[in-house]
């Protein structure tokens, strides 16, 4: 069962996140896109990643704007360090 970051945790990995917050329980990120077309095209690479690591994020899609949130759910829907290098592996794509 993966580990909840302690807050102290979370603050420092959130420091070497550009543009990753926290509401609630969940890393999240807010990303821009030119149209549709590129969102979605985005999405679909996250996805790869994501299975790739068996971690899988929540989506939310307008048009061009995609929003993702991280959190484990062995970790009783948390932050783990599974979701810090989600979210590394995300923003290098």
């Amino acid at each position: 069962m993966a580990e909840a970051l302690q807050p102290a945790e979370l603050e420092k990995e959130l420091k070497e996140l550009k543009g990753w917050s926290v509401e609630g329980d969940k890393l999240t990120k807010q990303f821009s896109f030119a149209d549709f077309r590129q969102a979605m095209a985005f999405m679909v690479r996250v996805a790869f990643e994501a299975e790739e690591q068996a971690h899988h994020p929540e989506f939310f899609n307008v048009y061009k704007d995609v929003r993702i949130q991280l959190a484990t759910h062995d970790a009783g829907g948390k932050i783990t360090l599974k979701d810090i290098a989600l979210a590394k592996r995300i923003d290098a794509i």
